[in-house]
């Protein structure tokens, strides 16, 4: 840096590669001379006037040094010095308005950021009846606060991380101090340090870097659009992360009954919510192995169906050109082009083009003599049961073709040697020192309360007891 005003000025500007939105502004502050950098396309303008220009330009003092515009000046601000060309450059990506003083070497930096923020509402993937319905956005000061708004306590500890060698992304750790176990804050936020990486662009970049071993299938951490459930989970023990410019928030460890539970279960009748866990997990069996059994007892257990039944299914694939393997294929990659499509599609536009081309598709296949109707219904069955639990969608979609593949080559024996293999799988997996299937394996009985059935709050006195806090009475 130089004591130029303009030599700094320029110097920077020709740093940030002159770009168009880098604007400068010299004035005279007494008789001092003061220059103001900033990135104008993401400055706060009438902030900017007010509360900058307009103190500077009533100044009536002779000469303005640093220590004067903190003082008395500027005083409303919280300025950082900054005295390196790196910091410079860093606070102004970051948004910051970087004032020089004539003859001064150095410079003094404030937060003076207005980007672009959607407002708070309802997230699409975490709808409620009842209950809260803010969801979190893309600017992480306004995710903050609404954690801070849900946990008004001077226990919550936020411990703040930069990655990405270009964007610069502002990570954040959260926990609560008595509740969170400290070996698993410093084991996250080693992994954290660790990650070296061009740009993080949405939680989801880091989500990889947290996983522990290889097994890739089942989910590792949790996500989640809502701060109240983020509270609910930090309060049982578990850490959030929060990464600026994703509405995703992380959450872990993570089992997998977390994803059976929904944040209607909170604020709804405990003997609904667990008839209706009891649906989920139902539709989740559904999901993944419906089209593989079906296929098995047509291929090679046919003899085991009921007489009515098998004659209305010999009666409607009587004639087909494809054999029932090829035909369950075909329709099932059909109905994933169709969700594809409706995925990319304007949202309205996408919505029906899903509804109708999956009823014109399916009934001019089966009216062809294409398909049948039999397996049309059996695949709709388990697309739809996926979405009881939509969170496990990825995973139950592979598994899904994964058991086709047995029960079409192995039959009944494919599919229950398949079960066990993946039941095994997920029963030896251990993410942060927490069983995957917890609490049913190993069997907690005093968390079973709120697992595949739930008690009423008033009886879940203690915190889940597979994660290891250092509270574990939350009632008493």
């Amino acid at each position: 840096m130089f004591f130029s005003v303009e030599e700094n000025i320029n110097y920077f500007k020709e740093k940030l590669n002159n770009n168009f939105d880098v604007t400068s502004r010299i004035i005279h502050v007494g008789e001092s001379k003061l220059g103001m950098l900033f990135i104008k396309s993401l400055m706060d303008k009438e902030s900017l006037i007010l509360s900058i220009m307009a103190p500077l330009i009533d100044y009536k003092g002779k000469n303005v040094t640093f220590d004067e515009l903190e003082k008395n000046v500027l005083k409303i601000f919280e300025l950082e010095r900054v005295d390196t060309d790196e910091d410079v450059i860093t606070k102004l990506t970051q948004n910051n308005l970087i004032i020089f003083l004539e003859g001064e070497k150095g410079a003094i930096a404030t937060d003076m950021e207005k980007a672009p923020v959607r407002t708070p509402a309802e997230p699409p993937t975490s709808s409620v009846i009842m209950g809260p319905r803010e969801g979190f956005v893309e600017d992480i000061k306004s995710n903050i606060a609404l954690i801070r708004m849900r946990l008004k306590t001077d226990k919550l500890i936020l411990k703040e991380f930069e990655l990405g060698r270009y964007t610069k992304t502002k990570i954040c750790l959260f926990s609560i101090k008595g509740i969170t176990d400290q070996e698993l804050v410093e084991k996250v936020s080693k992994k954290l340090e660790a990650i070296d990486i061009d740009g993080v662009i949405d939680s989801h970049y880091i989500l990889s870097f947290l996983q522990e071993g290889q097994n890739l299938l089942f989910k590792q951490i949790g996500t989640t659009e809502k701060p109240d459930i983020v509270a609910a989970k930090m309060l049982e023990g578990r850490l959030a992360i929060l990464v600026d410019g994703s509405p995703i928030a992380l959450t872990l460890p993570f089992v997998f009954l977390e994803d059976m539970q929904s944040a209607n279960d909170y604020y709804t009748n405990p003997i609904y919510v667990s008839f209706m866990r009891v649906i989920r997990a139902i539709g989740v069996f559904l999901a993944a192995v419906l089209p593989g059994v079906f296929l098995a007892f047509r291929l090679y257990h046919y003899k085991a169906l009921p007489l009515k039944y098998l004659i209305t299914v010999s009666n409607s694939t009587q004639g087909l050109p494809f054999s029932p393997f090829i035909e369950m294929v075909f329709i099932l990659v059909l109905f994933q082009i169709l969700y594809e499509v409706s995925l990319r599609l304007p949202r309205y536009l996408g919505i029906a083009t899903s509804i109708v081309g999956a009823l014109v598709l399916g009934d001019t296949g089966v009216k062809a003599g294409l398909i049948s109707s039999p397996v049309v219904i059996i695949i709709a069955m388990s697309i739809i049961a996926v979405y009881t639990v939509p969170e496990q969608a990825p995973q139950l979609t592979v598994l899904r073709a994964i058991f086709i593949l047995l029960g079409g080559t192995l039959g009944i024996l494919g599919i229950v040697a398949g079960m066990i293999y993946f039941v095994n799988e997920m029963n030896i997996l251990n993410f942060y020192g927490v069983p995957y299937l917890a609490p049913f394996s190993p069997k907690v009985s005093a968390d079973l309360k709120d697992a595949l059935t739930k008690a009423s709050v008033t009886q879940m006195k203690e915190r889940p007891k597979f994660i290891k806090t250092k509270n574990k009475v939350r009632l008493k």
